[in-house]
């Protein structure tokens, strides 16, 4: 995989980034998208692909990109397909700072110290170009707009915005309640950013969802997951997870 193009992880990281105050907007949330955008992008490349609600490696070849290969051979490890939610509620231990730090190194981001409280260090992430920011929010404003069914990556993206939370950061307010609503909808144009956009809303509900079956989306495009099941059952160890996910939520 080239780095010409920006990952999933980072596009969702910079969307999520206030370019006034350099923090990101649901934090707790984030680090489950993120995990999930992860998935989508090593589909997207031909090397996972959904086998139901799991995930099963089809290609163990690296990608050429650190971290992705690093959740790559994680997942060749397991042996056999995953379910796509209980990955996405695994331990994920610094990924978010893991792709800051990346986005620095890049130069699309510089990182500014400074104290909370007036007290606790504290170091927050401003964008260096906002306008890559803009260019990202443009496709799915474009996607939310036109009505015309976006390209897989794009409707990935906008699922995984609408799972984590982004949805009341990118279209505020009232007025924004119908993009809101239609980046909700952009989901059923890609199966795999509708199974992880799912899993990661059912990680945040403390649930964990029975196997979906996959059904036809409109207008011919592949499958995508079903509604959850009111009858899931929660995540051994992910109540407290849970709790902060659904706070951050708000």
């Amino acid at each position: 995989m080239g780095r010409s193009r920006r990952t999933l992880p980072e596009e969702l990281l910079l969307l999520a980034l206030d370019p006034a105050t350099g923090t990101t907007a649901q934090p707790q949330s984030l680090d489950l998208g993120l995990a999930g955008a992860q998935l989508v992008e090593l589909a997207l490349a031909g090397r996972i692909a959904p086998d139901g609600d799991r995930i099963a490696v089809v290609l163990p070849r690296p990608t050429g990109d650190p971290t992705l290969d690093s959740a790559l051979e994680l997942l060749r490890r397991r042996g056999s397909p995953v379910r796509a939610v209980h990955w996405i509620g695994g331990p994920r231990l610094g990924l978010r700072q893991t792709y800051l730090t990346h986005l620095e190194r890049c130069g699309m981001v510089h990182a500014v110290s400074s104290q909370m409280c007036g007290v606790l260090p504290t170091t927050r992430y401003q964008a260096t170009d906002t306008a890559v920011s803009r260019e990202i929010k443009a496709r799915l404003d474009s996607a939310i707009r036109t009505g015309v069914p976006p390209d897989p990556r794009t409707a990935a993206l906008a699922a995984l915005a609408h799972a984590v939370g982004l949805g009341k950061h990118l279209y505020p307010g009232n007025e924004g309640r119908s993009s809101r609503s239609r980046l909700r909808d952009l989901i059923r144009h890609d199966p795999m950013g509708g199974l992880v956009a799912h899993a990661v809303m059912d990680v945040q509900n403390g649930v964990a969802a029975q196997p979906r079956r996959a059904t036809p989306a409109r207008g011919g495009a592949a499958g995508r997951p079903a509604a959850r099941s009111s009858a899931a059952q929660p995540l051994p160890g992910q109540a407290r997870r849970s709790g902060m996910a659904r706070a951050g939520a708000r």
